[in-house]
């Protein structure tokens, strides 16, 4: 299970794996021997990186000395971490763990300079980037990289949908990824799901100049009170998960710093709807 994709309750029980070895004044080394593990094991699943079975679990529950009903409830934990999303059915397309974050999210936070955030992208749009950025794919391939996206966007529509607050720089409105008539249908969907009440969406136009967002897209997710924010950003090199207190503080700074100087919502709707024109003249 090391390259399944941690999920939210996956991080929550290394998390509480963790505080209970330090409440327990033990090195990894002190736990890892008498359990006959590698230290490497034992930091894999405190960090998330391996899903531990139940025994596991019960084992390290046994040595720090965890009472009944923490035990039971850590063994459940984890036996709901161990439980596959609908992403897991992508797992060919997914190759990161960002989606099973982010389909647990309360709250999603996400600047985008250059494109439609893939939450915000329509089929067409997102059919062309995907050709373009994997130019290798079959057909087949790249109509299932397209439903996996579409996929993505279906929690929007769910009862317990997370707040989406969406920053994106003039040039992802501009930039023409496909033909002008799948441009302006592409912004006319954003012009339609900025009316929904948990979907927010601000421009940065081109005129503010230079800006403290100039170094990249990043999106901030927020979870339940109990589980920290997590800041993640996405290159061809990989991913990076942002966790440590003061990074993801800044994070957060430089988001509604961003906000600041972006227009207002209705601003911006009336912004998308020119630009919409300038894409397709009707």
């Amino acid at each position: 299970m090391a390259s399944a994709s941690p999920t939210v309750r996956h991080r929550r029980l290394g998390r509480e794996l963790r505080r209970l070895r330090e409440k327990a004044n033990l090195t990894l080394e002190e736990v890892a021997t008498p359990l006959r593990w590698s230290t490497a094991k034992l930091s894999r699943i405190e960090n998330a990186r391996t899903m531990p079975s139940d025994t596991d679990v019960a084992d390290l529950c046994d040595l720090y000395a965890v009472d009944p009903p923490t035990k039971a409830g850590l063994i459940q934990l984890g036996q709901n971490a161990n439980q596959r999303g609908w992403w897991t059915a992508y797992s060919d397309v997914f190759a990161s763990a960002y989606v099973g974050l982010e389909a647990e999210a309360t709250t999603i936070r996400s600047w985008e300079p250059l494109l439609i955030p893939g939450l915000l992208q329509n089929e067409d749009y997102a059919r062309e980037l995907i050709r373009t950025s994997r130019p290798g794919l079959a057909s087949v391939e790249l109509e299932r990289y397209v439903a996996a996206r579409m996929a993505r966007k279906i929690s929007l529509l769910s009862s317990r949908a997370p707040a989406l607050r969406v920053l994106m720089d003039e040039c992802a409105l501009r930039r023409p990824v496909c033909s002008p008539s799948i441009m302006a249908r592409q912004l006319g969907d954003i012009l339609q799901v900025m009316d929904w009440p948990n979907i927010t969406v601000q421009v940065l136009p081109l005129r503010v100049g230079a800006h403290c967002g100039l170094e990249g897209a990043f999106s901030l997710l927020t979870f339940d009170a109990e589980d920290p924010v997590v800041g993640y950003t996405g290159c061809p090199g990989g991913d990076v998960y942002v966790e440590a207190t003061d990074q993801v503080e800044n994070l957060k700074l430089t988001f509604e710093r961003l906000a600041g100087v972006c227009l207002s919502p209705e601003e911006s709707a009336a912004f998308i709807a020119a630009v919409r024109s300038d894409h397709a003249p009707l």
